[in-house]
């Protein structure tokens, strides 16, 4: 007869085996009432949101959290149209974001499933030195087929990271990166933080795919053509809804290449809160509307989301706002194409000069692009097509919400939409255009 002690032994074991087989992330935004807390089963946090994203779950074997990583080729759609062949965790790129708490005990495995070796590195954690993830220096590589143990207590809170240490060059260009997020214990009623509503988290990272391929470039050091958010590029990235009056914070990650990400809001200011070491004092953070996201860096920012609308949220590198089509273009502008088109259309008929005057007309002309592709800007938005795309997404900031879904476009208030002047408005201002 089995005993109690034994159904428990037997009963944990198959949890921490269905944990080994079946490491599915658990997606973490639905259409939670706003005043649904969703907080974790201790009651001190929310969850982090991960817009088109999931977290690790976890399964509690004797007091330890064991979550299964599984390095493997995935396909990831970065926009309608742009599907790749990348490499990631968890058939996703980002790999899910790890949530947990300070002072947790956590055991990871890591399978490998890659044609190549890999390691994983918890970049930015405090842990012993065994634990780091720097294949070679710190341990032995995992080999295809191997899964590793990596086994550490969290002695810190903040937002970390986690990629490969091993060919990093390769598989970080290939998509292998995630967030690592750690909550204070206790939560915000142990520090000097004010709790917050909504806790989002965003990768932001880039690619060099040339258009009419599946497979990114590793090679290129310089020359990216999708910048992503969470591995999504404008139109394809989830708009983060807010409650008016909320207080959100978004965690930003930059595990890129080469490039930093000046992250600018609309319509709002916010606090430069946290760095990858750990949260800002109070009395060190600094009000900002744009933060820079070095490479290998996090950045926390806090805002009261006080301005109903639908605001821009994106980075202010003009060419990381484009998509994959914008670049490596000839420079036209003031090229006369009566002077061009001519010579060049008896050798291609369908040739006709663009960006002579600019390039904002482009995103209305529904050019064609070469098949799995997309064109360098945007989508449709509820006045004309936005032409923005890359790494850009929407804050929706609503009075009425009754769920997180996404509420479709803002319906401006009458008379708070710029329009154009009337002939009567010129002259009675006295402006001359």
């Amino acid at each position: 007869m089995l005993s109690r002690r034994d159904v428990l032994r037997t009963s944990l074991a198959v949890a921490a085996g269905s944990v080994l087989a079946t490491p599915t992330a658990h997606a973490t935004e639905s259409s939670a009432a706003p005043d649904d807390p969703r907080r974790d089963t201790d009651g001190t946090y929310r969850p982090v949101i991960v817009p088109n994203g999931a977290t690790l779950p976890w399964t509690i074997v004797d007091g330890v959290k064991v979550g299964h990583l599984i390095a493997e080729p995935v396909k990831h759609e970065i926009a309608p149209g742009l599907t790749i062949d990348a490499w990631g965790y968890n058939g996703r790129t980002p790999g899910p974001v790890i949530e947990a708490v300070e002072g947790d005990h956590l055991r990871i495995y890591v399978t490998n499933r890659l044609p190549e070796a890999t390691s994983v590195h918890w970049h930015g954690v405090l842990l012993p030195c065994g634990m780091d993830g720097v294949a070679g220096l710190t341990q032995k590589p995992i080999a295809p087929g191997e899964t590793f143990k990596y086994e550490f207590m969290l002695r810190q809170s903040g937002t970390q990271m986690y990629h490969p240490h091993f060919d990093e060059m390769v598989q970080m260009a290939m998509g292998m990166m995630g967030m690592f997020v750690i909550h204070p214990r206790g939560g915000a009623a142990t520090t000097d933080a004010p709790a917050v509503d909504r806790d989002f988290a965003i990768m932001l990272s880039e690619w060099k795919i040339v258009p009419g391929t599946r497979k990114p470039d590793p090679m290129e050091m310089t020359d990216f053509n999708v910048l992503t958010m969470n591995s999504r590029a404008y139109p394809g990235t989830t708009p983060m809804v807010v409650k008016r009056g909320e207080r959100v914070r978004i965690r930003l990650g930059n595990l890129g290449a080469t490039d930093h990400h000046p992250i600018h809001i609309h319509g709002h200011g916010f606090k430069v809160t946290g760095t990858d070491a750990g949260r800002i004092p109070t009395a060190g953070q600094w009000p900002e509307t744009t933060v820079l996201v070095p490479v290998g860096t996090t950045r926390d920012i806090e805002f009261v989301a006080d301005a109903a609308g639908d605001w821009a949220f994106h980075c202010h590198m003009t060419h990381h706002v484009m998509n994959q089509m914008g670049h490596g273009l000839p420079n036209m502008m003031g090229v006369d194409p009566k002077q061009v088109d001519p010579h060049v259309q008896p050798l291609l008929p369908e040739y006709m000069t663009m960006g002579d005057t600019g390039m904002g007309s482009m995103s209305g002309m529904r050019m064609q692009v070469p098949k799995n592709s997309i064109p360098m800007v945007g989508g449709k938005g509820p006045f004309s097509a936005i032409d923005m795309g890359g790494m850009f997404t929407i804050i929706k900031v609503r009075d009425d919400l009754t769920s997180y879904d996404d509420p479709g476009w803002y319906r401006h208030p009458a008379g708070t939409v710029a329009v154009p002047a009337t002939a009567e408005q010129l002259r009675a201002d006295g402006i001359r255009p």
